[in-house]
């Protein structure tokens, strides 16, 4: 599990930072990616990574503002010429099929594979077999959300050590006890999977935030998350600008972050007014309140194995 940043930036595009995209790479768990936002050009921010467009297979819009949704159609479009060709589902809120299908419509877009188009509320999105989604409403004038993403704890390891001391040698056997909870061998013993099993792994929590405005009642939504993606679009000592603008700053979500039993922050959508001199002391300012804290620049990557 892997996050890269393919737009870190707020409002409109700069030479620095394009707008707002960042990939979830589920290869090892999945063989697939989700996308969260596709601002414009994030395709172009695609061909400079080695993610392959025919695997993104899922795609969470936070909300309908231009600099996380004008890159939809053209990379939807170009999916199909780079072999994609099993379900797309895109989720987000209310009016985002018809974005879509008019941007598809009027262009004469015809996709080659199946898509699938979600208008989501807040609560449970998505129940698969190894991850579960959840969406909240925050606070930014539209409708915008964030995601929770929590993967499924998984089955201990196989205690084969116990087995060979039980007298149960290497085979077929290892593989029947791992997928049920009781067998029986051929001389009539019962096997518990109990006996033979590990503690189980503990699955890892990514929660996305939209852009908002900073509340209360997120705590319990991001808490104990191993990342939390949080924009940051004004430094603190624009928080009368921020609040008027339905954004947050660095501070507000350094804070959220100790407060919530996060692990890890990374800090996304900064306004273009801030050269790197400035991103330097709004980084700066957010570690002194929380110290595992990151600020994203274009093509940033981060590995979430490393924060179990």
């Amino acid at each position: 599990m892997e996050l890269v940043f393919l737009g870190t930036g707020a409002g409109v595009p700069s030479k620095e930072r394009n707008v707002s995209a960042v990939a979830l790479t589920l290869l090892q768990e999945m063989n697939s990616i989700w996308l969260f936002d596709c601002g414009e050009a994030t395709q172009h921010q695609i061909l400079r990574t080695s993610l392959k467009p025919r695997k993104i297979n899922k795609i969470f819009i936070t909300h309908l503002h231009g600099d996380h949704i004008y890159g939809l159609p053209g990379l939807l479009s170009s999916r199909s010429f780079q072999a994609g060709d099993d379900l797309l589902t895109l989720y987000g809120p209310a009016g985002i099929r018809e974005f879509v299908t008019t941007s598809l419509k009027i262009s004469g877009t015809h996709l080659t594979y199946p898509i699938k188009i979600i208008e989501i509320t807040e609560g449970m999105i998505l129940d698969e077999d190894k991850f579960t989604v959840f969406a909240k409403q925050l606070d930014h004038g539209i409708p915008s959300f964030g995601y929770r993403i929590i993967e499924k704890d998984k089955p201990g390891e196989l205690m084969v050590h116990k087995l060979k001391e039980a007298g149960i040698m290497p085979g077929p056997i290892y593989q029947k006890i791992k997928e049920n909870e009781k067998i029986v061998t051929p001389e009539g013993n019962p096997l518990y999977q109990k006996d033979f099993i590990g503690p189980s792994k503990k699955g890892r929590v990514v929660t996305i935030l939209g852009d908002t405005r900073m509340q209360e009642e997120f705590i319990s939504f991001v808490e104990d998350s191993d990342v939390l993606i949080h924009e940051s679009t004004f430094m603190h000592d624009k928080l009368d600008l921020a609040k008027e603008y339905f954004h947050s700053t660095n501070v507000q979500a350094a804070t959220l972050a100790s407060v919530s039993g996060v692990k890890t922050l990374i800090l996304s959508h900064i306004s273009s007014r801030y050269q790197q001199e400035d991103e330097e002391r709004m980084l700066a300012e957010a570690c002194e309140i929380f110290p595992e804290t990151y600020l994203a620049r274009d093509f940033f990557e981060m590995n979430i194995d490393n924060h179990n």
